[in-house]
């Protein structure tokens, strides 16, 4: 039991509050709303493993930078408290729930699981060569409301394919806030990133564009599906959140990052999900 809890504080297990309720923000729209249990399990065990496989494959394949990195040279694998034959036999474990969760829906799901698996796993590589690294992680993201919506239709309409879009550019969009505490350290690495490339000032311009993107991928997704004023109200809502994190960087004071990025966001996503639900029952 202590190695399972150092395995989920090595992932940061509480930030599943970013991505999940973009999930099932997804569900209900491809459902209106009609879910069984068994496709919510299924859905939550798809969830939690891919994206435990995900974040435990990021921390290994990059152990090394980590631990020279004084942010987190005192992480869970840098430190030593996990072996890297632990987190592997851990990220085999998820990659297996992963496709055993993807099997229980339809057979595409089934087959396109080594493919969303791929693409997960990729990103954590793409910051070795590319400044870009923060686009592959949103086209990573982007993939979990359009798996969703494959797996609960068996098709991909318009509006998953522009929910992906919205979420993708809102990860990738505060991926690049939280790059900027890395600046110096990745830029000693000959590592890449957008803080690295642009520096601190424009790589904000770089995050308010991305989310201003996300804005109107929702505006469009609310529009396709005739959206009643619950969602409308949720979409202000997350406008408005998302004005107030980018205000909070707005002077480059790097003390307000942990409010711009962790308290700011897991709102955005619940807030999202609640408005979405009400806008689905009533």
């Amino acid at each position: 039991m202590r190695k399972v809890k150092l395995f989920f504080k090595m992932i940061d297990f509480h930030e599943s509050v970013f991505a999940l309720p973009f999930a099932f923000v997804s569900a209900l729209l491809a459902t209106n709303g009609r879910l069984s249990w068994h496709e919510v399990f299924w859905l939550l065990v798809a969830m939690v493993s891919g994206r435990s496989l995900a974040m435990a494959f990021n921390r290994l394949v990059d152990v090394e930078f980590d631990a020279r990195n004084p942010r987190t040279a005192n992480n869970i694998m840098p430190a030593g408290l996990l072996t890297k034959r632990e987190v592997i036999a851990a990220i085999i474990l998820c990659g297996v729930l992963f496709v055993i969760a993807a099997a229980q829906f339809n057979r595409l799901t089934l087959i396109l699981s080594p493919v969303a698996i791929f693409i997960m796993t990729f990103y954590s590589y793409t910051k070795r060569f590319t400044w870009t690294t923060h686009l592959f992680l949103g086209v990573a993201m982007a993939q979990v409301p359009i798996a969703v919506w494959l797996a609960l239709t068996g098709s991909i309409p318009a509006p998953a394919w522009l929910l992906g879009a919205a979420v993708g550019c809102w990860i990738a969009g505060f991926d690049i806030i939280f790059a900027l505490q890395d600046m110096e350290a990745d830029r000693a690495e000959g590592l890449h990133s957008i803080p690295v490339r642009f520096g601190l000032a424009n790589s904000l311009w770089w995050s308010r564009g991305l989310h201003l993107l996300a804005l109107i991928f929702f505006a469009w997704v609310g529009s396709l599906v005739q959206a009643n004023h619950f969602y409308w109200i949720g979409y202000g809502l997350v406008a408005l959140l998302l004005i107030i994190e980018q205000a909070a960087m707005a002077s480059l004071d790097m003390s307000r990052l942990n409010f711009a990025y962790f308290k700011v966001n897991g709102v955005v996503s619940v807030a999202f999900f609640i408005f979405t639900w009400l806008a689905i029952k009533f």
